[in-house]
């Protein structure tokens, strides 16, 4: 019987200089379902949204040979050219990156863009970053919406929007079913812990709105970096609030710091978080 769930691999879990190749054959042998993309926001990520129609094709021949497909994408770029700018030249190049990822995802069949929850990141935020970024975000929507794909808001670790209450604000006021929440559970725990909150309440704000969900160790203060099981996220019982509200796309979200035994972090992490989740299925089958 097929899996009632997916799991990916967050592409920053590996050595950046591999080749697609590689990284897709790693994900493939540690027993992932698929790699999710990272745009973030420096130059060499960035250029992958100019893409050639070639190299599109070259990347989705590879990925139904080796039967490992690219199916999110973590857009993180907008960190540096957030949609809320008060510089008219970075708030273009926003709604750029913007219309770019959603054409790459389309090309590649990603059917998730994890958003960037900033108004703005290098700048203060005032009413207008915050008028902007809406007046921004219902453009982006909009061209998610021609392509039919799915826009997913990540909770960071600002004031901004780092509890999905705050995401669900958005998404009420847009009003779409091509927007959605696609929470960060570390980030979550963090933020719960720093306002006296209940993380899986606040996670339940976002039913019938989340799109996946990211399995990320934190520790207090902490965002990134944290290894599984040394920091404080209840996984437990948040894969098992998160599947009792029908998210059945699951990212794990760890990154490559030098380990020669990387990919053996890779087959472990699988290991643990597909454990976890085959354990939700009889609850679902009963």
């Amino acid at each position: 019987m097929d899996k009632a769930y997916s799991l990916g691999l967050y592409e920053k879990s590996m050595p950046k200089e591999l080749s697609w190749r590689e990284k897709l054959t790693a994900a493939k042998e540690a027993g992932f379902d698929f790699v999710e993309i990272s745009i973030d926001e420096t130059d060499e990520k960035l250029a992958r949204l100019d893409m050639s129609q070639t190299e599109r094709a070259e990347l989705n021949s590879l990925t139904a040979e080796l039967g490992m497909p690219v199916r999110t994408m973590c857009l993180s770029g907008h960190r540096k050219y957030p949609l809320g700018s008060s510089d008219p030249e970075t708030e273009a190049r926003s709604l750029e990156i913007m219309e770019k990822a959603v054409k790459l995802a389309e090309d590649l069949g990603i059917r998730i863009i994890q958003l960037a929850g900033y108004d703005v990141y290098y700048e203060e935020s005032d009413l207008e970053t915050k008028r902007r970024f809406m007046k921004n975000l219902k453009k982006s929507v909009e061209m998610a919406e021609r392509a039919g794909v799915i826009l997913g808001f990540e909770t960071m670790e600002t004031e901004f929007m780092n509890t999905v209450e705050k995401a669900m604000k958005y998404v009420t006021l847009v009003d779409s079913p091509y927007l959605n929440v696609y929470p960060d559970i570390g980030n979550l725990t963090n933020a719960a812990c720093t306002y006296k909150n209940d993380v899986l309440e606040d996670l339940r704000l976002g039913q019938g709105h989340l799109a996946a969900m990211h399995l990320k160790e934190t520790v207090p203060g902490v965002f990134r970096e944290v290894p599984f099981g040394t920091g404080h996220v209840n996984f437990d019982q948040a894969v098992d609030t998160a599947w009792n509200m029908g998210v059945r796309r699951y990212v794990t979200e760890f990154w490559y710091v030098g380990s020669p035994e990387w990919k053996k972090d890779l087959i472990e992490t699988r290991e643990r978080f597909a454990g976890l989740l085959d354990s939700q299925r009889p609850a679902a089958d009963a």
